[in-house]
């Protein structure tokens, strides 16, 4: 019998689509009656838009519905683009400011820091990673390094494992660093998109905060200074923070748990969906599931080297070794050979910026160096920056949707919600569920580190003013907000690590979500058991 013909294909498709629900069945009216419901409840809610009331800071239980909304509809649509927009939508009309551009969204993407985010993060990197595809670069890097290291899956998780604790700068440095060098070499050897997000996800800001030689203790150093007897300066603040380190249980499990993770030696991988994505790519060699949308386009993983050009280890060495020693070198000669340490010092040199968009000029320099065209050069680079525009989008939407939970008050909200139940026997952990609740709802650990702090630091002082105690409390803050704000669907560090390994994100976020949680109940049982024994 012949194949039908592609017409005969489509008007079978739409003869079923339009027998399944015609225009006056019931389905069809009850989608009618669904829109009239929500363009009905839309015009009533902006009509008595800014008439809820604003006590202490915040809106009572309405602070918490535009995050939650955002992040429900995440979960629920597996789409954040338009989850995030409905959830600034509801923040503006709670807060009584309809215009969300011009309350929301143009305040939120004109700052220097989303700027920062938009150069570096975005176009530098992906600049950086279409140019390899020109050069190939990171494929050249990849082989080399599967010769010497990678034998497999499992050594090429060790590997971004390694990378991730060498790139330990910061969270979101980490994950364009680490995914960028390691994505190549797990793509070569069947480790799923989603075994290597987590991995990234899981060895940035918990590294960062676990070798701290970057701006996190000086950062929480300034927050805490002058909250308690213990920090009457910044610098009373630092020196906590590396005293702390051994406390800090969850950075350590999750850790040691991806180290685990990457060995494959765990007596069991929580979340079905990671074992099922580590057996896909392993039997079939897919590495994102069918109907995955991956943060990157064909422009970042589509090689296109030209005919007479000779790929070389430079290629790649070139540019990240730029990016190291101008993002670590002058940082490592002011804090710990000039005494730039902040307060009352100069801050030391941290040149991100500057560091990424040189090891941008430098692979073009060595891609022209060896023979290439201007025109190729400029084209793989301006392809790179085109493969990152939906990591662009989704970052603009994540950081309005920060300046709406910070105008209807959405952390003041949580603090004064579950600070009302804290107890002393139990106080470290509840201060962890604190902020992971507030970091997964506002998609930071950093804002949450200002939100809490203040808070918690005085609250366990007034509790027992045991220098032990009140370091479990500091370590349960610093753990806390970071695992909230690496399972969140909205933070940026879950973004970047998605866009640097090509992942689905909200195939991310599902798959890290079991794995990390493992790690912050083991962190909570740990902070109980020494209050309970210690204190």
């Amino acid at each position: 019998m012949p194949d039908p013909s592609v017409s005969e294909i489509d008007e079978a498709e739409s003869s079923t689509d339009s027998e399944a629900a015609p225009e006056g069945s019931p389905d069809g009216w009850m989608r009618w009656a669904i829109a009239a419901l929500v363009l009905g409840g839309l015009g009533i809610a902006v009509y008595f838009a800014g008439d809820i009331p604003k006590t202490d800071g915040h809106y009572g239980f309405w602070s918490i519905l535009p995050p939650l909304i955002a992040i429900v509809l995440a979960f629920w649509m597996r789409e954040v683009v338009s989850a995030l927009f409905i959830g600034i939508a509801a923040g503006g009309l709670i807060a009584g400011k309809v215009n969300i551009i011009d309350a929301f969204l143009l305040p939120a993407i004109g700052t220097e820091d989303f700027a920062l985010i938009l150069l570096v993060y975005l176009w530098a990197l992906g600049g950086l990673i279409g140019l390899w595809t020109r050069t190939g670069g990171a494929l050249r890097f990849a082989s080399w390094a599967g010769e010497r290291m990678v034998r497999g899956p499992k050594t090429a998780k060790f590997f971004t494992w390694i990378m991730g604790l060498v790139f330990h700068q910061g969270g979101t440095i980490s994950t364009v660093l680490t995914g960028a060098t390691a994505r190549p070499i797990g793509d070569q050897h069947d480790v799923s998109h989603e075994e290597l997000s987590y991995v990234v996800d899981s060895t940035a800001s918990p590294a960062a905060t676990l070798i701290p030689f970057n701006v996190w203790p000086i950062y929480v150093g300034g927050l805490v200074a002058g909250t308690i007897p213990l920090f009457e300066t910044a610098q009373d603040g630092i020196t906590f923070f590396f005293s702390a380190l051994p406390f800090n249980f969850y950075a350590i499990f999750a850790v040691a748990m991806t180290f685990l993770f990457a060995w494959e030696v765990l007596p069991w991988v929580p979340g079905k969906q990671m074992r099922e994505a580590m057996d896909r790519a392993r039997s079939t060699g897919k590495l994102d599931r069918d109907g995955a949308t991956p943060l990157t386009s064909r422009e970042l993983t589509e090689m296109d080297v030209p005919d007479d050009y000779a790929p070389g280890l430079i290629d790649f060495l070139a540019p990240i070794g730029t990016l190291l020693g101008v993002a670590i070198l002058p940082y490592i000669v002011t804090y710990f050979f000039m005494g730039w340490t902040g307060g009352q010092n100069p801050d030391p040199m941290l040149l991100i910026a500057e560091a990424f968009v040189l090891a941008v000029l430098a692979g073009m320099g060595i891609a022209l160096f060896k023979g290439m065209d201007f025109d190729t050069v400029i084209d793989g680079f301006i392809d790179g920056c085109k493969g990152v525009t939906i990591g662009a989008i989704i970052l603009a939407l994540a950081v309005s949707l920060k300046e709406v939970a910070d105008a209807v008050g959405t952390a003041n909200y949580v603090v004064a919600t579950v600070g009302d139940v804290l107890t002393p026997a139990i106080l470290p952990g509840l201060l962890l569920v604190l902020c992971v609740i507030i970091a997964f709802s506002t998609g930071t650990s950093w804002g949450t580190y200002a939100v809490v702090f203040p808070v918690a630091m005085p609250l366990a002082w007034s509790v027992s003013q045991d220098p032990f105690f009140i370091t479990l409390c500091f370590s349960a803050v610093v753990g806390g907000s970071v695992y909230g704000d690496q399972c969140s669907p909205i933070s940026d560090t879950t973004v970047l690590s998605s866009l640097a390994t090509g992942s689905d994100l909200m195939d991310h976020v599902y798959t890290q979500l079991p794995l990390a949680s493992v790690a912050g109940g083991l962190a909570i049982v740990v902070y109980t058991l020494m209050v309970v024994f210690f204190v």
